[in-house]
């Protein structure tokens, strides 16, 4: 992937990962460039393909393009950002990011979005009003 590419990526995001919505400003490693379907799964590198995400998210995350949705148990496709809003799908509750829908819920597990440092490092951010 290009510099050019990975250029846009980061702008198109506003340096925020795309999950989560948390600002590179407050990760010490660089957010990265995924492929929202993995290269195994025929993803290309072209940027309708490609989301900045943080490496927790990104690592969670992996090669999946589908989750268990928890209240229903139904497999449902994983939050896109290219296609999806976030709005649509999420909402914060205070630091929590909830999900709306099926895939918003299933997102919200499968990415561990809830998990205790996301938590405690949003409700630090949205008490400086940096958040999101």
């Amino acid at each position: 992937m290009d510099s050019a590419t990975r250029f846009l990526v980061r702008q198109r995001a506003a340096n925020r990962c795309e999950y989560c919505l948390i600002h590179q400003a407050h990760y010490e490693s660089a957010l990265h460039v995924e492929h929202i379907v993995s290269k195994q799964h025929r993803g290309t590198d072209d940027p309708v393909n490609l989301a900045l995400a943080c490496n927790h998210c990104n690592l969670h995350k992996g090669p999946n393009l589908t989750g268990v949705d928890p209240e229903s148990g139904h497999i449902v496709p994983l939050f896109n950002p290219r296609t999806h809003s976030w709005a649509d799908h999420f909402q914060l509750q205070g630091a929590w990011i909830v999900g709306l829908t099926p895939t918003g819920q299933a997102t919200v597990y499968v990415l561990a979005m809830n998990a205790s440092h996301l938590v405690d490092l949003r409700r630090d951010l949205l008490a400086l009003g940096e958040y999101p």
